[in-house]
């Protein structure tokens, strides 16, 4: 059985593009970043070999990946993404963040703060703690 490049054995769905699993980023045993030194071709079998880097989106993890997917679905905006994912506003900006964290990108604490003040306005609207108005006001003075 032919191996991959880091010497283990690879199986017949890594030959099938649809059922290959996905690509690991960081050594199970040290912890380090992997390299991709060998790209195959499956239909001719032409090979390049080298140092290939992964992007950014590759050092997510299978969850995050799939919130971007929805964030992406969703065109950006966090109310589509709330309903779908069942989660609290809070919550999406916190995934968010944590996205743009995993993808080597500075959270920037203002940002977090800035959606938690909008939801908690947000939320004395619906509860009825606020006018439309006072809201609106409060919203612009952010």
């Amino acid at each position: 059985m032919p191996s991959d490049f880091n010497g283990w054995a690879a199986s017949p769905a890594s030959r099938d593009p649809v059922a290959a699993h996905q690509v690991l980023t960081r050594c199970p045993v040290c912890g380090d970043d992997l390299r991709i030194v060998r790209l195959e071709c499956p239909a001719c079998g032409s090979a390049l070999q080298g140092n290939f880097t992964l992007g950014r989106l590759a050092r997510l993890t299978r969850e995050q990946l799939q919130f971007v997917e929805v964030f992406i679905r969703c065109r950006g905006k966090i109310k589509d993404v709330e309903e779908e994912l069942g989660i609290s506003y809070p919550t999406v900006v916190a995934r968010l963040n944590e996205v743009v964290q995993a993808m080597g990108f500075e959270v920037r604490q203002e940002d977090t703060d800035l959606a938690a003040r909008r939801q908690q306005i947000l939320d004395e609207l619906a509860s009825g703690k606020l006018t439309a108005a006072d809201a609106a006001s409060r919203l612009r003075a952010l």
